[in-house]
C-alpha cells in the first residue's frame, strides 16, 4: 500500500524517520510504512484462522481451557485490527489540527488493547470458576492438544515477526500486538501440557485450573502493555540513555543549558531545552551552533526533533542544570 502526498510533508516524514538524511526520498518512507501495515495485516490473519481451529476443537472436546484460549484469540484480533488502524494513522504527517502528527494514536491503541486483555482474563476467570461448580468431562484431548500446538507455532512465529518489525519502526501497537501473541504461546503450550495431564492422569479438575492459570498471566501481561502505553500519554521523559546524549551532546562542546524538556508520542520523541550562549556572539555562529547540535542528537537518537531556545549570557556567568 503506498501513501501520496505533497512533497513538503513528504521531507518532514523522512527527516523525522531518517534523522535528517534526505536520500531516497520515497523509498525509507514507503518501505517502513508498508511494513508496518503488512506485519499489521499478517497479525489479523493468523488470529482469523487460529479463532476457528480453536472453536471448533473446543466445542468438539468440550474443554473451558480451549475455548478460553478462544475468547483470547478474539480479543487479539480485535487488537490486531486497532494496531492496523493506528499504525496507518500514526505515520500521517503532521497538519494544522495536529502539528506534533498522529504519534499517540499508538499509545491510544496500546491502551485498548491492554484493556482488552483485562477483559479477556476476567471473562475466562469466570467461565473457570462455572466449569469448577459444575464439572464436566473433557472429550477427544488429542485434538485439543493437537490444536495447541499448532496454535502456539504459528504465533511464535508471528510474534518474533511482530516483535523484530515493532523494534525496527519503534511502534508500541505493534509491541502490544506482539505481547499479545507471545502470551498466546505460552497458555497455548500450558493448555496443551493440561489437556496431556488430563488424558494420563483422568483428572478432569485440571482444565479450569489451567484455564485460571492462564488468565492470571494473561492479567500481569496487560499491567506491563498498559503501564508502557499509558506513560507516553502523559507526556513522561524520554529514557535516561536518551537524555544522557542529548546532555552528553551539549556538554561535549562545552556548552550550558537549562530547563531540558522531553517526551514522546508513538514513535516520535520530542525535545526542548535552553542554551546558554555569550552574549557577544554572532547570530549566525549561535544559529550555526544550534543546528549543529540538532542534528548530532538526531543522528543519535530516531525520530526525535530538537527545538533549542538561545538564552545571552554575560561572560562568566551560567544557569547550567547540569
Amino acid at each position: 500500500m503506498i501513501f501520496c502526498y505533497p512533497l513538503d510533508k513528504l521531507m518532514y516524514l523522512n527527516r523525522v524517520i531518517t534523522g535528517g538524511n534526505h536520500s531516497n526520498l520515497n523509498i525509507p518512507i514507503v518501505r517502513k510504512m508498508s511494513e508496518k501495515v503488512r506485519t499489521a495485516r499478517l497479525s489479523i490473519i493468523s488470529n482469523c484462522s487460529l479463532i476457528a481451529i480453536k472453536v471448533v476443537a473446543g466445542l468438539l472436546s468440550g474443554s473451558v481451557s480451549i475455548l478460553s484460549e478462544a475468547i483470547h484469540s478474539g480479543m487479539d484480533l480485535l487488537a490486531a485490527l486497532i494496531a492496523f488502524f493506528s499504525v496507518r494513522m500514526s505515520d500521517v504527517p503532521p497538519d494544522k489540527e495536529h502539528p506534533y502528527g498522529h504519534g499517540k494514536y499508538e499509545n491510544i491503541s496500546g491502551v485498548i488493547e491492554a484493556v482488552l486483555i483485562f477483559i479477556a482474563a476476567g471473562w475466562i476467570i469466570y467461565e473457570a470458576i462455572h466449569k469448577i461448580l459444575r464439572p464436566a468431562p473433557v472429550e477427544k484431548i488429542e485434538i485439543g492438544a493437537a490444536v495447541m500446538a499448532v496454535s502456539a507455532i504459528v504465533n511464535f512465529f508471528v510474534s518474533r515477526r511482530l516483535y523484530r518489525v515493532a523494534k525496527k519502526t519503534d511502534s508500541i501497537a505493534l509491541e502490544a500486538d506482539a505481547l499479545h501473541l507471545k502470551t498466546d504461546v505460552y497458555t497455548s503450550v500450558g493448555v496443551a501440557v493440561g489437556l496431556f495431564l488430563i488424558w494420563l492422569t483422568g483428572w478432569h479438575f485440571l482444565d479450569p485450573v489451567i484455564a485460571i492459570a492462564v488468565a492470571l498471566l494473561i492479567l500481569k501481561e496487560s499491567y506491563n502493555l498498559m503501564r508502557n502505553a499509558y506513560s507516553p500519554l502523559m507526556d513522561a521523559s524520554l529514557s535516561d540513555d536518551e537524555i544522557r546524549i542529548i546532555r552528553e551532546t551539549i556538554t561535549n562542546r562545552n556548552l550550558s543549558f537549562h530547563n531540558l524538556r522531553t517526551r514522546k508520542s508513538g514513535h516520535y520523541r520530542f525535545a526542548d531545552l535552553h542554551l546558554e550562549m555569550p552574549e557577544n556572539m554572532e547570530l549566525k555562529n549561535v544559529h550555526r551552533i544550534c543546528d549543529e547540535i540538532e542534528k548530532d542528537i538526531e543522528t543519535r537518537i530516531n525520530n526525535i526533533e530538537v527545538s533549542i531556545h538561545v538564552e545571552p549570557v554575560e561572560k562568566g556567568k551560567v544557569n547550567s542544570e547540569q
